[in-house]
Formats: structure tokens, C-alpha cells, sequence
């Protein structure tokens, strides 16, 4: 696994750990069922502190890229399905408390084209 932390960029180390890891699993350069490096391991090689990167474990297995099986350490899941469940989940989510809201159809879709774009940066 290669990670590499710029100290210098606006984006937190916690954040770019959770974000390279991320895309290695989703592209397959991280297989399905590798043990990753325990916390303090992968903090010392980084550089960071441990909170940093447990930070990132926990968020990246609230995506559903990593499972956690406690003394037997942290591995990539298949990413692909639970991502796309996830996606779901929070869009079918998004659109209830719009319509509870009352807001309009057109108004929600145009909130998520302005959230996307912020997101993805175009």
C-alpha cells in the first residue's frame, strides 16, 4: 500500500489517508480481504499521529471500503456493492427529508446538482 501525506495541503492527513486508501480499493491496486496495517504501524510510517489514522479507519469503514475484526485487525471489503447501497441509502434519505421539508422536486434536484459539483469539483 502506497500513501503519501502532503503536510503542506489544505486537506487534513486524516482526510488523505481516508482518500487514497479509498481509491486503491475501489481501482483493485487494494484486493478484497488485505489485512492493512494496524493503526500505530501505519502512523509511524506516515509520520502522523495514531488518532489521525484511526480517524481514517473509522470513516473508511463507515463507507463500507474497510471491515474491522477487532484483534484480527482491518480489511479491505468489496467495496463496489456497499458503496453503491450506501449512495443509495443516503440519496433515498436525502429525498424523504425533502419532501417532508417541502420542498419542491426541481428545488432538492438542484441542491444536489450544486452538492455534487461542490464535491467532485466541477
Amino acid at each position: 500500500m502506497q500513501l503519501t501525506i502532503d503536510h503542506t495541503a489544505a486537506t487534513p492527513p486524516y482526510e488523505q489517508v481516508r482518500a487514497q486508501i479509498a481509491e486503491q480499493a475501489r481501482s483493485g491496486t487494494l484486493p478484497v480481504g488485505l489485512k492493512l496495517p494496524t493503526v500505530r504501524a501505519l502512523a509511524e510510517e506516515l509520520g502522523l499521529a495514531a488518532n489521525t489514522v484511526a480517524r481514517a479507519y473509522r470513516e473508511l469503514e463507515a463507507d463500507g471500503v474497510v471491515e474491522t475484526h477487532g484483534r484480527r485487525g482491518t480489511t479491505v471489503a468489496a467495496a463496489g456493492d456497499s458503496a453503491h447501497r450506501f449512495a443509495a441509502a443516503a440519496a433515498a434519505e436525502y429525498a424523504e427529508r425533502a419532501l417532508r421539508l417541502g420542498v419542491s422536486r426541481d428545488e432538492a434536484l438542484a441542491a444536489v446538482r450544486t452538492a455534487v459539483q461542490v464535491a467532485y469539483g466541477s
